[in-house]
């Protein structure tokens, strides 16, 4: 029976971000179809889990520094080690960070598959050195890597353009929901990691400037950036009508929030394909988005799309809020265009033919005269 071991996200089954929702979803299909699946995990990142196949998981905990600049690259050159000694069939690597370790995994002869996920050197909450280390990673990624996954067509065409490399297309899936607009209820959801590239602090400027009678409810864990802290704070000790729900680790609940909203404000500016933007779309919640190259790929005309300013984001949501028609519209076409393009059973089978081409093209005597 083939391994496959997955490093560089918060482990299984997690909930931290689009990574991990990746990986909740791909393991019970990998290991439905013969494929033992070892996945790296950090302490306290991960919460029980029972299916029929989990003797098939081999979950492994590593070590590392948990501060946000070291985290990734000390946890994954700790997975990495692992894998050098307990070889896997192929490796699928999640962040481009994980770049620097690659060619420890390619002299054991072990195919890499990666998903390379975002432009992380261009993300505001990295300082200048930051960006230099996913930068240097993804260079490295590009030249070392067996095979590339890009989660989307924009992301393909920049990599493609920079680093001269192909990649395949795979986005990510959505929970289908039946929920009927009428039981939509009266508040507004914001769900993102509170960090500058997501628009939260546009967001929070925003709520004072909403001229209709709503509530908002925010999701995600307490930010790491003092400033955003702090405003969000202010804002719930000055609005009784503005909820934070921290961090939710229950999937039923969170898609829940998705399915009885009137409206979700998406304030992602950077990156491929957001899974909460496709959860969204899946649940048919009325969007209005950041006005970006990759809200718009995945969006396309189911939602609305606006400027990153506070007074524009309050305008818009107040004019979309009042006009149910053009927001009911939209649910039925967010929802059509996800059962369309965004599900995980075609998500998970362009995974699984990945990995096993990865496995077959790169057999032991055919990668030693690649090295």
């Amino acid at each position: 029976m083939k391994t496959v071991a997955i490093i560089g996200t918060r482990g299984y089954p997690s909930f931290y971000g689009g990574f991990e929702t990746a990986v909740r979803n791909l393991v019970p299909f990998l290991t439905q179809n013969n494929l033992k699946v070892r996945v790296y995990c950090r302490a306290g990142e991960t919460t029980e889990f029972s299916y029929s196949n989990q003797v098939l998981v081999e979950r492994v905990f590593t070590r590392g520094f948990n501060n946000v600049s070291l985290s990734t690259l000390s946890h994954g050159l700790h997975a990495c080690i692992h894998a050098l000694f307990h070889k896997p069939d192929v490796a699928l690597v999640m962040n481009v960070a994980n770049g620097f370790w690659i060619p420890l995994l390619r002299l054991r002869r072990i195919p890499v598959v990666v998903n390379v996920d975002g432009m992380e050197w261009k993300r505001d909450k990295w300082n200048r050195i930051g960006k230099s280390i996913f930068y240097i990673g993804a260079l490295i990624t590009s030249k070392t890597s067996n095979k590339l996954i890009a989660d989307s067509i924009c992301i393909q065409e920049h990599w493609s353009a920079q680093f001269g490399v192909k990649s395949t297309f795979i986005p990510y899936g959505g929970v289908f929901s039946s929920s009927d607009f009428s039981e939509r209820e009266n508040f507004i959801l914001y769900v993102a990691r509170l960090v500058p590239e997501n628009s939260v602090f546009e967001f929070l400027e925003s709520i004072s400037m909403i001229n209709v009678q709503t509530k908002v409810v925010i999701v995600g864990a307490k930010s790491s950036f003092p400033a955003i802290q702090a405003k969000l704070e202010e804002v719930l000790s000055s609005n009784l009508d503005v909820v934070w729900l921290g961090r939710i680790n229950d999937e039923e609940k969170l898609n829940s929030l998705w399915n009885k909203c009137a409206l979700y404000f998406h304030g992602h500016t950077v990156g491929g394909t957001n899974p909460a933007l496709v959860q969204a779309m899946s649940s048919g919640a009325p969007i209005v988005a950041v006005d970006s190259v990759f809200n718009r790929e995945v969006l396309q005309d189911a939602g609305t799309f606006v400027s990153r300013d506070p007074v524009s984001i309050a305008n818009t949501i107040s004019s979309y809020i009042n006009n149910k028609k053009s927001r009911e519209n939209h649910s039925i076409k967010a929802r059509k265009r996800a059962q369309t393009h965004y599900n995980w059973d075609f998500v998970n089978k362009r995974y699984f033919e990945l990995i096993i081409e990865a496995i077959e093209d790169c057999p032991i005597e055919k990668y030693s005269r690649q090295i």
